[in-house]
């Protein structure tokens, strides 16, 4: 009975310990599956409250409000979005009509008119994007392109090379077309004003032209501002033209299998066995060892070094198991176009790619594969751009400090100069040679004769490749110029020789040697004084 009443009094405490306990669950269910708004607590029934139940039932509609209208909140901004992703979309669209893809002037051939559209508004739009109406920022002041100025007879240039001149006759062909076009387009532009075409004005002519000046963006076009006389001293008419750049056309996609190219050097030699000695390390590393699709052809003229020059090839052919080489002996004066002519003539076998060159001549294995790529019977010769190099005893001073051979051959202006005057360094097929005539055997001795051959290959309908490589050097020697060279020659000799011993700031501190060496000798003494 004891054990009955105790149960009975303790069984509404337990009741009342569960429904607690239910509550406590339930509102921890609530805190942590119920999103949180913005500042905003859970607010529980108090005890006053009608009832437990309706408490609920009123925080349970309050987040249901809340979730509502967080869902009308979202949806407002996927609207948002959408609208403005729009607006984007036709304001590219806009953008594509007004400057088209050079990809679809070029290729999209279905609709001729849609091209032509196209194009004009892409050739418009270079206009737009050079620096014609408004400045650019530009990160640097050599950023920046230079102009370049001319008048009826003159073009004044910044970049004049070694063979060009700050002032100078446009020379080559597409130069002097283009200025003569544009002058004459500026030239009918002022007779044919816009406007009133009934209205009287001046007839202008080529003579009205006073100067201009043009300058060439390489992707986007060149821009020209012409100024003629007006109608008084000191008025004048300004003419401002803008030649657009087209896009970018594929011309070709082809592959190039070089794999059984040979190339055949031939080298003219008269004495200097030590240099050839040099020479032959260059061509056993470079063109036996890391090319491999290589013969050589030796022309020697006369019998003084003879054996030591054959000893030496001899000897590179035994130590690199090298068999493609061919001696030519000529008991006559050293000709140089005489030698090169001969070895080509000597070759028998299938069409061979030939490389003539010098003793002094220093080529990387990426030169020949060059020298294949840009070579080709029918069509293509190569004339490379070579870097000489300068004295090395100017460059570096003291003997002590010249570094080796392979250190010095380094692309800089301190160190060399594109010899965009020589054309002794070329690279064409047997066949083109022969065809072309060969060289000019009546020039004996120094120079002359690659220019000669150079001018027939420019009078053909042979493509001329010239551009400057960097794996093409002549190493610096002492030259030395002949009494019995002609007077043309003699000159030719003595140009080279000046413009091979160091640039100009070098040369400068040769001339000034004297009053730096004063300079520093005040120096030191006024040192000494304080």
């Amino acid at each position: 009975m004891m054990l009955r009443r105790g149960f009975i009094l303790f069984l509404p405490r337990l009741v009342g310990l569960l429904v607690v306990a239910c509550c406590l669950v339930s509102i921890v269910y609530m805190l942590a599956c119920t999103p949180k708004g913005d500042n905003q607590q859970l607010v529980l029934p108090r005890a006053h409250s009608p009832t437990v139940k309706e408490g609920y039932e009123a925080i349970l509609q309050e987040k249901e409000e809340q979730h509502r209208n967080y869902i009308i909140s979202l949806k407002k901004q996927i609207a948002q979005l959408k609208a403005e992703l729009q607006g984007r979309s036709v304001q590219l669209k806009n953008v594509q009509d007004q400057y088209p893809d050079p990809l679809d002037i070029r290729l999209d051939h279905s609709n001729p008119e849609k091209v032509q559209a196209n194009l004009l508004a892409f050739l418009r739009s270079q206009i737009d994007k050079a620096e014609v109406h408004s400045g650019i920022k530009l990160s640097t002041e050599y950023a920046a392109v230079p102009f370049e100025s001319f008048t009826l007879q003159k073009v004044y240039q910044l970049e004049t090379g070694l063979t060009r001149h700050p002032e100078e006759k446009p020379v080559r062909k597409d130069k002097r077309d283009e200025l003569i076009e544009v002058i004459e387009l500026a030239v009918g532009s002022l007779n044919n004003p816009e406007g009133n075409s009934n209205a009287k004005h001046r007839v202008y002519t080529a003579s009205d032209f006073i100067e201009g000046i043009y300058r060439t963006e390489k992707d986007k076009g060149t821009l020209y501002e012409l100024t003629f006389k007006g109608d008084t001293k000191h008025q004048f008419k300004k003419i401002v033209l803008f030649r657009p750049f087209g896009p970018v056309m594929k011309v070709k996609n082809e592959d190039v299998n070089t794999a059984d190219t040979l190339i055949n050097v031939i080298v003219p030699l008269a004495k200097r066995a030590s240099k050839f000695r040099q020479f032959m390390q260059n061509f056993r590393e470079m063109g036996i060892q890391r090319d491999g699709r290589i013969h050589l052809t030796v022309v020697y003229f006369g019998k003084e070094q003879i054996n030591e020059v054959r000893a030496i090839l001899e000897n590179t052919s035994k130590s690199a198991n090298f068999k493609n080489f061919t001696f030519i002996q000529l008991n006559e004066e050293f000709s140089r176009g005489k030698g090169l002519d001969v070895g080509a003539r000597f070759w028998k076998g299938n069409n061979v790619v030939l490389f003539f060159c010098d003793v002094d001549i220093y080529f990387t294995a990426e030169f020949l594969n060059s020298c294949r790529l840009n070579t080709q019977p029918g069509k293509k010769v190569f004339y490379p751009v070579l870097f000489s190099q300068y004295n090395p005893s100017i460059i570096y001073g003291h003997h002590d400090s010249i570094p080796s051979l392979e250190q010095q051959l380094i692309i800089k202006k301190e160190t060399g100069f594109w010899r965009d005057f020589g054309f002794g360094m070329t690279c064409q097929y047997r066949s083109d040679f022969i065809n072309i005539g060969g060289f000019d055997l009546d020039i004996k001795g120094w120079g002359g004769e690659d220019v000669h051959l150079y001018r027939k290959y420019l009078h053909s309908n042979l493509i001329v490749i010239r551009t400057p490589v960097r794996g093409l050097f002549h190493l610096w020697h002492e030259k030395q110029c002949l009494d019995e060279l002609t007077p043309e020659q003699y000159k030719m000799c003595m140009q080279s020789k000046a413009m091979n011993e160091g640039s100009h700031g070098q040369l400068g501190m040769l001339v000034f040697k004297e009053e730096i060496e004063t300079h520093l000798r005040r120096q030191k003494l006024s040192d000494k004084k304080t």
